[in-house]
């Protein structure tokens, strides 16, 4: 445990290292959102990414695309989108004289759903059986979707006219909701260097880090890292501080929906992939704290009284980090 904690960022070598060494030099000042999206590969989850404009959320998917050996697919979501355009749809062939079934792009591997919350609530819902069950629905028939299969979905906060806020059990589907500030001065140099960089000398598209097989191996490695009984203590006591006060934090009037069972082993995966990106073999309660926040916030409900007196999510368990001590 010592030698872990004395050298946290120590990386994972090897094919999952070239897929972060690769996504990192095309995104500045990001190394937490690309630790987040290789989480959510090696875990079989969903990321939710938050932010203004201009800050890569696209061209990190797509960057994290063109490391593996899957098909990806892209969606743009705007106020008319329907639900069929996202799981595809029956299609009469004249030439057959049958119905066959086009499928949509949710039938790939990775999926970008931009700008998530312009698409009606319809649309998002049509994603709820997709990303929970890995399955979709459609003409009376279930079909079973790609393994793997990963949806990071893009949002902008800062329009209000024409979106839709994602319901709570639409939330609950992500692994992690990742939010984005904006670049220091030194980043904000480094993008400059690097975009016109890619403009005078566009590089030529190099050959996928993960294949099929290899992922799956990756995948089966995480789940043997070692998760002690203290911290999953640790991870049990996080949650349930959303659930009643506990070390004078009051959350019974600030909170009007904990976080559920789904939060606790979200967040025991998380914590497993972070482990072993950093070559470990054991999680740590460093690798506990740092996921949280993106793990949990958003599984949490503010009362309206807590929004009004302009608290978070994520201010309301910054408070429930400090308290809670690893066991």
């Amino acid at each position: 445990m010592e030698d872990a904690a004395r050298h946290p960022d120590e990386g994972r070598t090897g094919p999952a290292g070239e897929l972060v060494a690769r996504m990192k030099a095309g995104l500045v000042g990001q190394s937490v959102l690309v630790e987040r999206l290789m989480i959510a590969l090696l875990t079989g989850g969903h990321v939710l990414i938050e932010g203004a404009p201009g800050l890569a959320k696209t061209r990190s998917v797509r960057r994290l695309a063109d490391g593996i050996a899957c098909s990806f697919a892209r969606i743009q979501c705007t106020p008319d989108l329907m639900p069929s355009d996202i799981t595809g749809m029956q299609v009469w062939r004249p030439e057959s004289g049958r119905m066959d079934f086009v499928p949509g792009p949710i039938f790939h591997s990775l999926v970008l759903v931009d700008e998530i919350n312009r698409a009606p609530p319809k649309v998002q819902s049509a994603l709820l059986e997709a990303m929970g069950e890995g399955q979709v629905t459609s003409g009376g028939a279930t079909r079973t979707l790609a393994d793997p299969f990963m949806v990071v979905a893009t949002q902008n906060p800062l329009e209000q006219e024409g979106t839709f806020p994602l319901p709570e059990a639409q939330l609950d589907r992500f692994l992690m909701h990742v939010v984005l500030d904006l670049p220091t001065e030194e980043d904000e140099m480094a993008i400059l260097d690097l975009v016109e960089g890619e403009r005078r000398s566009p590089a030529a598209p190099g050959r996928p880090s993960l294949d099929r097989a290899t992922l799956a191996e990756m995948k089966a490695a995480v789940l043997q890292v070692h998760l002690s009984p203290a911290l999953r203590r640790y991870v049990v006591a996080l949650v349930m501080a959303t659930r009643r006060d506990s070390g004078g934090i009051d959350v019974a009037g600030r909170l009007r929906h904990a976080v559920s069972p789904r939060g606790t082993l979200a967040l025991a995966a998380a914590a497993r992939a972070r482990a072993w990106l950093h070559g470990r073999s054991y999680a740590v309660p460093e690798d506990v704290a740092a996921l949280a926040p993106d793990v949990l916030c958003h599984r949490m409900a503010p009362t309206w009284r807590a929004r009004a007196a302009g608290e978070t999510a994520r201010t309301i368990f910054a408070e429930i980090l400090d308290a809670v001590a690893p066991l």
